[in-house]
């Protein structure tokens, strides 16, 4: 009951103070998405090659992308911020990393149906490929569910990491900016790593697969047809990184608060 309050006053809390108020839930990763694709998809035409609908690929992966990103910078928050409370209250910490990333997937649930509606209306363009909806769609919710867990288990990482040495926070948008180019959030992996050797490090990795799971289920692109091997890759990540990343916080649970 305390996660759940805790994360729903906090997505709540988030634009409160804003004339819009919650409006910029929405609003916020449209915005995202239209920079990206009006200067990649449009302006340097990155993915044109071998992606049929630019502007559903460019939208899936900004807004999927944003939720990690900022899952990952509330788990790195949950204890510095909220130092009185651990301080002055005795309750399992694991609780607030938790309750970070269920408040950015409350905030998610809203813009996932606009990240579906706009990948749809795409497909009417004459510049796009077609998007139909078809029972694929229903694969988006276990694919949110896994990058949820994924996610959550890089909180409780980032968590500990950063309550130990808060320096590291300054590195996290460095780094995050990394992944996004390296996770094919505006291009495709395929197309433009594929031609290494290495090439496959970056399309097996943890973000880069629950992209191309999302996209999978939404979109008719055929270098993005549904993948049973993908799918196995997606939960393995899932329960490796939730499972190691929860003991990897538990075995500070005594120390916060304290250094």
């Amino acid at each position: 009951s305390f996660i759940k309050v805790l994360a729903v006053s906090k997505a709540y809390a988030e634009n409160q103070n804003t004339y819009l108020g919650q409006l910029w839930t929405l609003f916020s990763p449209i915005l995202n998405a239209t920079v990206y694709v009006v200067i990649f998809g449009f302006l340097l035409r990155i993915g044109r090659e071998g992606i049929e609908n630019t502007i559903a690929f460019i939208v899936c992966g900004v807004f999927m992308f944003r939720f990690f990103e900022r899952s990952v910078s509330a788990g790195a928050h949950s204890i510095n911020k909220n130092l009185n409370l651990v301080r002055s209250v005795k309750f399992p910490r694991a609780v607030l990393p938790i309750a970070g990333v269920l408040t950015e997937l409350t905030v998610l649930g809203p813009a996932l149906v606009v990240m579906c509606v706009i990948s749809y209306l795409s497909g009417f363009l004459p510049i796009a490929g077609e998007v139909t909806i078809d029972w694929y769609w229903l694969l988006l919710l276990p694919a949110v569910g896994l990058m949820w867990l994924f996610s959550t288990g890089c909180a409780f990482l980032v968590a500990r990491w950063v309550a130990l040495a808060p320096d590291l926070d300054n590195l996290m948008p460095h780094f995050m900016r990394v992944l996004m180019y390296a996770s094919g959030v505006i291009f495709s992996i395929d197309r433009y790593l594929g031609q290494f050797s290495w090439g496959w490090i970056m399309e097996y990795q943890p973000v880069a697969v629950y992209l191309y799971l999302v996209r999978s289920c939404l979109l008719n692109e055929p270098a993005y047809t549904p993948d049973g091997f993908m799918w196995l890759l997606g939960v393995l990540w899932a329960v490796v990184f939730s499972i190691v990343g929860f003991l990897v916080f538990w075995r500070g649970e005594e120390r916060y608060g304290r250094d």
